[in-house]
């Protein structure tokens, strides 16, 4: 069986995302190729996917909207699961007191809508990493306020325990097709 995993990454944590889970089905036994989206050409060949995002402002970047749009027909007909990659920090829980990994707290805000046009099995945010010296100005100017430093803390909070459990039980929904 062979897998696309396909990713939007903005500063490489959801590509390192991607990246680890190929790893992961790879090691069950599974044919994997990892490819930014705008890089992939013929999804005709892949059998399953999984397509990820960077989250900002609660959103999937634009490259990973769009190529789930252009390509929704195919992978609605095939088995596909989603993961945004996003919140930063040490925190599980919002000033609510709300999971920000519950993906109606964190994002996307677009989820329900690709959840319903892909037919996804599952989607899954993990906590990202964050360089803020890696930002353009905009975001730099950001980082000014109090509240947006404390939101948006530098170190790498990526969970990779949780992020292979994930992919392992991909895995085993894949290998019970075969």
């Amino acid at each position: 069986m062979k897998v696309l995993v396909a990713f939007a990454s903005k500063h490489g944590s959801t590509k390192g995302i991607s990246e680890f889970i190929g790893e992961r089905l790879r090691h069950a036994g599974l044919e994997v190729d990892v490819l930014e989206v705008d890089q992939v050409q013929d999804l005709g060949t892949y059998d399953a996917f999984v397509l990820g995002s960077a989250l900002y402002m609660f959103h999937w970047m634009k490259e990973a909207r769009q190529f789930a749009s252009r390509n929704r027909s195919i992978l609605a007909s095939r088995p596909v699961w989603l993961f945004s990659s996003g919140p930063v920090g040490k925190e599980t829980k919002n000033a609510k007191g709300q999971d920000l990994l519950d993906p109606t707290v964190s994002g996307p805000r677009e989820l329900e809508e690709l959840k319903g046009e892909l037919h996804a099995n599952d989607h899954k945010v993990f906590f990202g990493a964050f360089e803020g010296d890696k930002l353009g100005f905009f975001y730099r100017q950001l980082l000014k306020s109090e509240t947006m430093r404390k939101a948006m803390q530098d170190g790498d909070f990526r969970d990779w325990k949780e992020i292979e459990a994930w992919s392992n039980g991909i895995a085993r929904s894949l290998q019970a097709t075969i």
